[in-house]
């Protein structure tokens, strides 16, 4: 396994400053959003230029860091025609980007069929998948294009909020350039946490073969809300995915998420020890 942080995780202070950090506490990797990590000027689509992307490869390279995930986190699923039109350029942006950085892995989430991206029970209707579908194709044909990765992680509270829906997506689009990032906290909701052995147990069976990056967060349940924190400081139990990781995916790249500078190490050295 090979461990990494999101690098708006780390202490703040500028992008080198935040890659030397997750270095010294030990991560190998880094999941990295341009828009959360880099304040100091901008990173807009016209921003990530070929140099650019040659400057930040060289760099990471000094470290020793890896790129598992370029992170574009925006709302394939938007109403609104024009802003749809920018978000998806957005991502036609990110996988140029990509192919130049080294990195071979641009994920996102998958959104809601609103403009505030907030859950409401449409989101898990049919409608709302297939729109998401045809959103999806012409950035995942992009992909293909650049020869990167276009990996959707399904989240509960978004449309595709389980492992079949995301089984619906991959077979429909039926891209080797689409793949999974499996976070199984997010699959989590008041209605089913507690059976969360099952619920993560049908993921890893239904998407373990499409699945190239683990995210690794923990959970406990506040009132009827699953309220994410670092590995290890909740209540999820790491047997079936780490498991899954050991055997099936040994040089997985895994970033934790919701980890604090002061328990970020920590919380590395817990997954790495957990038996």
């Amino acid at each position: 396994m090979q461990i990494g942080i999101r690098l708006h995780d780390v202490a703040p202070g500028t992008i080198e400053e935040r890659v030397k950090t997750a270095h010294d506490q030990g991560f190998t990797c880094v999941h990295l959003a341009l828009s959360k990590t880099v304040k100091e000027h901008s990173v807009e689509n016209s921003a990530l230029t070929p140099g650019y992307a040659a400057y930040l490869r060289k760099m990471f390279a000094r470290y020793d860091m890896d790129i598992a995930v370029l992170g574009c986190y925006l709302n394939l699923a938007h109403p609104d025609p024009e802003e749809l039109k920018k978000i998806q350029e957005r991502y036609f942006a990110h996988l140029r980007f990509a192919s130049i950085l080294g990195c071979s892995v641009v994920g996102t989430e998958t959104g809601a069929p609103n403009a505030e991206y907030r859950y409401e029970p449409v989101c898990h209707t049919e409608e709302a998948l297939d729109t998401f579908i045809k959103n999806l194709i012409p950035v995942v044909r992009c992909a293909e294009k650049f020869g990167v990765i276009m990996a959707i992680e399904p989240v509960w509270s978004h449309i595709v909020y389980n492992s079949k829906q995301a089984l619906k997506v991959l077979k429909a689009i039926d891209s080797p350039n689409l793949r999974i990032i499996l976070d199984p906290v997010n699959l989590l909701s008041a209605e089913n946490s507690e059976n969360r052995e099952q619920v993560i147990g049908e993921a890893i069976e239904d998407l373990g073969q499409y699945t190239d990056v683990l995210h690794m967060k923990d959970f406990v349940m506040e009132g009827d809300k699953v309220v994410s924190g670092a590995p290890g400081t909740g209540v999820m139990k790491y047997d079936r995915i780490l498991e899954f990781a050991r055997k099936e995916k040994p040089y997985i790249q895994m970033t934790i998420e919701d980890s604090k500078p002061d328990n970020a190490e920590w919380s590395r050295k817990f997954l790495e020890d957990y038996n």
